[in-house]
């Protein structure tokens, strides 16, 4: 099952409209979920500060500034076969 984590920060309507994309997706593809704020840690808000919101699956960033569902699909689809 992939595993993918999306770092963010509270008050971001980017990563908002990430988390519902994702949240769009986990409804017909089952994956793990991380959720990471980088904004309690310094050097993940140094790393990604100007990127978020960022999605990495399996450890690989796939997405930045934004989530597109339906890539995501594509991607995770490509990724569990």
């Amino acid at each position: 099952m992939p595993r993918l984590t999306l770092y963010g920060k509270p008050e971001c309507c980017l990563c908002d409209e990430a988390r519902a994309a994702v949240a769009a997706v986990r409804g017909t593809t089952p994956f793990e979920l991380d959720e990471v704020d980088i904004s309690l840690d310094p050097v993940l808000h140094r790393r990604y500060g100007e990127l978020i919101p960022v999605l990495e699956v399996d450890g690989e960033v796939a997405f930045e500034l934004g989530v597109d569902a339906v890539a995501l699909e594509d991607l995770l689809a490509r990724v569990d076969t």
